[in-house]
């Protein structure tokens, strides 16, 4: 995985929305990367309201909240709190903000799109519903880092959650890259087919441990396998192998090991995942306290060679 040159952040200029420009400013600072903020106006709403209020044209209104929000972009990115003495390239641009967050990062094949898990507009309750799940499928070629907390440090603990889906190698290398210096934990979580039903089919208690404990170390050892590919040696991470259902078992975790970022792929290895934006995702996004990042299929992202 080359080096994250070009990070993507996406603000409606809200308060909560600026935790993620200045996380964003301090993953490119810390990573050398170019920084670009965007933030989407959708003013045709205002159409019809502002024809009910004013005769006449409404571009003059429209024309001043643009002058206004690009003001408010440009301090907001000259902030030496939170700039870290990097220059970002802010723009603001008129449109459906879904539309235009993928055609910036498309357009400047950004490596990285960074959003605020709330905000005034359309991040406001609906990003981790239907517009983030829109927003992600949408993105599927370009990772997705959901902010929640208040940034005030580097990432000190990433929990990444492993299914063993193309998209696991990329989040652990992904995790190298953003907090070079955290704890990492690996978390492999699942539960065996029929399990619960083997007893009542007349299968030996005994036999079921044992199958229970063969899927269990067979599946520690693809984790360590996945870690080494990644670069991982075993004392630069901790490997943990949980039954039940990975959703629960991952927003779990993540207050046992006290993560400050967690990462998850967007795509499973069942074909329901490939059609729909992942249920464990989704519910790690609603449920869990500390950062997400939703990481691509690398089979859908970009050619990343050169």
């Amino acid at each position: 995985m080359k080096p994250l040159k070009l990070i993507l952040a996406a603000t409606d200029l809200s308060a909560p929305a600026r935790h993620a420009v200045t996380r964003a400013f301090r993953l490119a600072a810390s990573g050398g990367s170019e920084l670009h903020i965007l933030c989407a106006l959708e003013l045709d709403a205002l159409d019809v309201s502002l024809r009910e209020m004013l005769v006449g044209d409404s571009s003059t209104v429209k024309s001043a909240l643009v002058d206004d929000a690009r003001e408010h972009l440009a301090r907001l990115a000259g902030d030496p709190a939170i700039h870290q003495g990097l220059a970002a390239l802010p723009r603001v641009v008129v449109g459906n903000p879904l539309t235009v967050i993928t055609a910036e990062a498309d357009a400047l094949d950004a490596n990285l799109i960074v959003l605020g898990a709330r905000g005034e507009s359309f991040l406001r309750h609906t990003l981790l519903g239907a517009t983030a799940a829109r927003l992600l499928r949408k993105s599927a070629r370009r990772p997705v880092l959901v902010v929640k907390q208040v940034p005030h440090e580097a990432y000190r603990s990433v929990l990444i959650a492993v299914d063993f889906s193309p998209a696991s190698l990329q989040a652990i290398r992904m995790a190298r890259q953003l907090a070079p210096d955290a704890d990492l934990a690996l978390l492999h979580a699942f539960e065996l087919p029929y399990e619960g039903k083997l007893k009542f089919a007349g299968v030996d208690e005994q036999a079921i441990r044992q199958y229970i404990t063969a899927s269990c170390e067979t599946r520690r050892k693809r984790l360590h396998n996945l870690a080494a590919a990644a670069g991982l040696a075993p004392m630069e991470f901790s490997a943990r192998i949980v039954r039940g259902d990975p959703a629960q078992q991952i927003v779990a975790m993540e207050q046992e090991v006290d993560a400050d970022l967690i990462i998850v792929g967007k795509h499973g290895s069942h074909i329901i995942e490939e059609l729909l934006l992942g249920s464990v995702t989704k519910h790690v996004l609603a449920e869990s306290q500390c950062d997400v990042l939703v990481m691509c299929d690398p089979r859908e992202a970009p050619d990343q060679s050169s």
